[in-house]
């Protein structure tokens, strides 16, 4: 039994000094030593730049803003990388694609008007995000459930229930450039007083926590075309609500009660004008806004008396006029007062006829609220702006 030889390239001596019957060892492939994977290397072959143009040919083509761009462009790129030798033209195939897409797009939409009807609906979204439009009559809700301030949004909801307020006029306003807060809050001041009668003719039936507030413009809505300003109804109490609509405006008075509130209103319009200052302060400008609540005085008194009452108001209204007369008096005196004084002595006489025993008489009569206001409009006036 022989003993194998050990592991190794060379067979152990013979111990006559021969070698063993192995085969003399071969040396290794010549590439062996340089390359120990078997392959030489070779370092990778450097790749041709991207073509930029037809980077922003897809770019274009997907956003669809400028089709007609994108598509010259693709073409472009297409040139180029074929002079080239650049890479990307599977983007500007496909830029050149999505562009002639929206050119035919743009084509079609052009030529049916469809882009005049997107353009308006657009604006129209993009006011209604801005501001918002009210009509005279609307009851609303705001998100605060507030007034004050500023709001971007209403929800219209019906007067017979609870609202935060309910819309008595709207002023539409000049084009031009925005006015300024101070401008419209001075505006929003003098129309929506004004304005206030033409819907609410009998202002005794007007609650006392009742004031007039308006929703006016802001300098972003007037660039999106807000220029209207909303007069509204409110509650003075902070987060306050009304209960059914204020509108008196004779489509629910018999003839007796429109003749009597609309000669109540005229005398309201011009007593709403006296003067800011005293006349301490201003003696002249107290004496002129005197004559001129006498003369609508007489005029108005003289409607009064032309009218033909009803047998059961005529007493109680020729009881009125004699009132009237006598206030009228006091108010020709104080237009001539030659002192502060003695102008105010004939204001407060002057003043008596307006919640005396003789008018609170004929609205009972009339089947009229009888129970004067305990407010003088313009003191608490509040603002909330819109679309304003």
């Amino acid at each position: 039994m022989s003993i194998p030889p050990p592991p190794g390239p060379f067979p152990p001596p013979d111990p006559q000094g021969q070698q063993g019957q192995y085969p003399a060892p071969q040396p290794p492939p010549p590439y062996a030593h340089a390359y120990p994977y078997g392959f030489p290397y070779q370092p990778p072959a450097p790749q041709p730049p991207l073509n930029g143009v037809a980077i922003a040919s897809l770019v274009f083509g997907v956003l669809c803003l400028l089709p007609g761009v994108g598509l010259v462009l693709g073409v472009v790129a297409l040139a180029q990388i074929r002079r080239r030798g650049e890479r990307g033209k599977a983007l500007a195939v496909t830029g050149t694609a999505l562009s002639s897409a929206g050119v035919l797009l743009w084509a079609l939409i052009l030529g049916t008007g469809a882009a005049t009807s997107f353009w308006e609906g657009v604006k129209e979204g993009v006011r209604d995000g801005g501001s918002f439009s009210l009509d005279e009559g609307d009851c609303f809700d705001t998100p605060s459930g507030s007034l004050q301030g500023v709001t971007y949004d209403v929800d219209t909801v019906p007067c017979s229930g609870e609202h935060d307020g309910e819309v008595f006029a709207t002023i539409t306003l000049p084009d031009g450039g925005y006015p300024g807060d101070d401008r419209l809050t001075g505006i929003a001041d003098e129309r929506c007083y004004s304005l206030m009668g033409d819907y609410a003719l009998d202002s005794w039936a007007v609650p006392d926590d009742v004031d007039v507030y308006y929703l006016s413009p802001t300098s972003q809505s007037w660039r999106l075309g807000d220029r209207e300003i909303t007069c509204v109804f409110g509650n003075t109490d902070e987060g306050g609500t009304l209960t059914g609509s204020l509108r008196n405006d004779g489509s629910d008075l018999d003839a007796d009660q429109l003749a009597y509130l609309e000669a109540a209103h005229a005398i309201d319009v011009v007593l709403d004008t006296e003067p800011e200052e005293y006349p301490e302060d201003d003696l002249p400008g107290n004496r002129a806004w005197a004559k001129e609540v006498e003369e609508v005085l007489g005029e108005q008194t003289g409607v009064l008396r032309d009218h033909t009452w009803r047998s059961d108001t005529e007493e109680p209204l020729t009881a009125l006029l004699a009132e009237l007369e006598s206030a009228r008096g006091h108010w020709r005196k104080a237009g001539t007062a030659a002192d502060a004084e003695t102008y105010w002595e004939h204001y407060d006489e002057g003043y008596g006829f307006y919640d005396g025993e003789a008018t609170v008489t004929a609205r009972e009569a009339l089947g009229l609220d009888t129970s004067p206001p305990a407010y003088l409009y313009g003191e608490d006036s509040g603002e909330a702006t819109g679309d304003a």
